[in-house]
């Protein structure tokens, strides 16, 4: 039987990275594939994998843009998926096919001023990815957040819920995925979506050639443009570890459950020794207090503003960094087989990444990455 996997947003941090981990799981078991019986008994010694036919479907918005998925074994389809019939082709399907959709595609966005893009894509491009997978019966794998869940006070532990509020929760893109996810648990009860969410938390990691705003943190703390730190932590967890939880949610994830794929908490300042100490920089040494970071989130918005990279410390962010971060992923790790590596490891495969990709300085001595 052929597996399709259609990825939208695949050209994003977590869309192409959930391509390679398709991609390398699909390798590993053809590599070890047992020779058919027939060939064996007449010593051919010809290998023929019994495993299932694996193709992966690239739904991205540039083809032209694509370098993330320069060199990899998929097929790039264009489409907008606010736009209903730019999706027709990449979900035309042999009808025999096993097919799983998996929606990466969003506009992660902590700025303080409106944009309507966000709305459009996260809730609109949502009801559009859940019209074409209810239309070929395949199963789909929406990708939220954990900020569309309410903050718990502390020291509570957050876990999954199963009804979504925009009203509980703070901020554009936390409100947006909020009622996405609601639209896929209401199209799970009323229509049959075969469907569960998933909810990462700050993802960082290697191949993000986009620069999200945590890579841009690591790329500043390993140039010494950053020179100070604020007060506070969050959850990190492994762009490579969400995807292999994704990937375990397609074949393993209940229709209509939530999985929280989170990592570990850290607070700020441990994070920028540990950038530090990978990229081998001077550590960070003021760490300034939460309100004053508060009070300064708008003239730091336009500073980054006028550089042309994604900030980092906006009103929501901040908001984001002092709220409750206690978040379990025991569902996940006992139906999802979901484990996070070490968050050192993950630091250490960033900053040899932006060091290949030329985004950092090189050092004498390259780094080895862990697998």
């Amino acid at each position: 039987m052929q597996t399709i996997y259609i990825i939208t947003g695949a050209n994003g941090f977590l869309g192409n990275n959930l391509v390679r981990t398709i991609l390398q799981k699909s390798s590993a078991k053809s590599s070890t594939a047992q020779p058919n019986a027939i060939d064996a008994a007449n010593s051919t010694h010809v290998t023929k994998p019994t495993i299932d036919q694996v193709e992966v479907r690239a739904l991205v918005s540039s083809p032209d843009r694509a370098e993330a998925l320069q060199g990899l074994d998929c097929k790039i389809y264009p489409g907008d998926i606010t736009k209903l019939d730019t999706l027709t082709p990449v979900f035309q399907v042999p009808k025999d096919a096993k097919v799983y959709v998996i929606h990466c595609a969003a506009i992660v966005y902590i700025k303080s001023q409106p944009n309507p893009a966000v709305y459009q894509v996260n809730v609109g491009g949502t009801h559009n990815i859940v019209e074409k997978t209810l239309e070929i019966g395949a199963k789909l794998v929406q990708v939220s957040s954990v900020h569309a869940i309410p903050v718990l006070p502390r020291p509570q532990t957050m876990t999954e819920v199963n009804h979504f509020d925009p009203r509980l929760v703070e901020g554009e893109y936390a409100k947006s995925k909020a009622e996405a996810a609601q639209y896929v648990l209401d199209a799970v009860e009323k229509r049959g979506l075969d469907a569960c969410i998933v909810h990462p938390s700050g993802i960082i990691g290697p191949y993000d050639f986009k620069t999200s705003h945590l890579t841009q943190m690591v790329i500043d703390v390993a140039t010494g443009r950053l020179k100070a730190g604020v007060d506070g932590g969050y959850d990190f967890v492994d762009v490579r570890d969400v995807a292999k939880g994704i990937l375990s949610a397609c074949t393993k994830g209940k229709p209509g459950e939530c999985y929280l794929l989170t990592g570990h908490y850290c607070s700020v300042p441990e994070l920028l020794n540990s950038i530090n100490s990978a990229a081998n920089t001077k550590p960070i040494k003021t760490i300034l207090p939460m309100w004053l970071a508060k009070a300064t989130a708008l003239l730091a918005e336009a500073y980054y503003s006028w550089r042309k990279t994604p900030p980092l410390y906006t009103k929501y962010s901040l908001f984001t960094l002092s709220s409750n971060a206690n978040f379990s992923h025991a569902k996940a790790t006992a139906e999802l087989n979901y484990n996070p590596r070490p968050l050192a490891n993950t630091i250490r495969d960033t900053v040899a990444w932006l060091r290949e990709a030329n985004k950092i300085p090189p050092l004498d001595t390259p780094i080895e990455t862990t697998k």
